[in-house]
């Protein structure tokens, strides 16, 4: 049986990493995809407060799937070197928790300019992160959030394969292809399936953008879901619910609703013949 490890966004379950590791260690999951804890950005987080966490791991027999940073969700018209900065404590961070992957994004432009107005200065940037993080041995999975320069199946193939490094893979969103007007898996599976490495689980609604749990909306999860169990996909499936409240640096759920999603996505998985673990 093909067997995906679940994960989640601890954030949206509640401030305090004692609750997030209680409701996802509740929920099967044996990791954290590490956003935020006590309020306070993952990037921003001291080394006592790491420390703190890794014992809070450790106590649970539990790991991070990924550090969610904010790296490159600001406009591209932002100083380089405050995101390089947010990279370098991204990385301290995965190292300090044990974790391969960072997750990031590719810029929001000015309004009333063009995505290729933009494309040369995003590769620039993101060429040199990748260059950082094939140095430090971590994989950088880039989100198509909404609005910024990777945000079509097509741009994000760009992104990916102009920088050409190992160090930058798909970090894969369905509701977010929804939102700006993708059919995920019909536009862009077949395109992204080589650099897919990492999955986010959630859903939307493609007629308001509302965000639902896995298969109540049109991002064809279970279509993508299949097609990744029968491409031999072993990775992590991370849930990112967005049920309660969703802005721009993130969104909340909840114990109920997070658990909500959850059951929505294994009986998909389940469905399919999927272990989640």
């Amino acid at each position: 049986m093909t067997v995906w490890d679940l994960s989640g966004f601890g954030d949206e379950i509640d401030p305090d990493p004692v609750v997030q590791l209680a409701v996802l260690a509740a929920l099967g999951a044996r990791h954290l995809e590490l956003r935020s804890a006590w309020d306070v950005n993952v990037v921003d987080l001291s080394p006592a407060q790491l420390d703190r966490i890794a014992a809070l791991l450790a106590e649970r027999d539990m790991a991070v799937s990924a550090i969610a940073s904010p790296i490159g969700k600001v406009q591209i018209t932002e100083d380089p070197a405050g995101e390089l900065d947010r990279l370098d404590r991204a990385i301290a961070a995965a190292h300090r928790l044990d974790c391969r992957y960072i997750r990031l994004f590719s810029f929001y432009r000015p309004p009333d300019t063009t995505a290729e107005s933009i494309r040369d200065e995003v590769l620039r940037r993101v060429r040199e992160w990748a260059a950082v993080a094939e140095r430090e041995n971590i994989v950088l999975v880039h989100e198509n959030e909404k609005e910024i320069y990777g945000d079509t199946p097509d741009r994000v193939r760009d992104l990916v394969e102009s920088v050409g490094s190992p160090a930058l893979r798909v970090a894969w969103d369905n509701a977010n292809f929804v939102q700006v007007g993708v059919r995920p898996f019909t536009d862009g599976y077949e395109m992204l399936r080589p650099y897919l490495e990492y999955l986010q689980v959630k859903d939307a609604i493609a007629a308001t953008g509302e965000v639902v749990p896995a298969g109540e909306g049109d991002g064809e999860l279970r279509a993508t879901l299949t097609a990744l169990r029968d491409d031999g996909y072993a990775g992590f499936a991370s849930l990112e619910p967005h049920l309660a409240m969703q802005h721009a640096t993130g969104g909340f759920s909840g114990p109920a609703e997070f658990g909500r999603a959850a059951r929505a996505f294994a009986a998909l998985t389940n469905e399919i013949g999927v272990e989640i673990r």
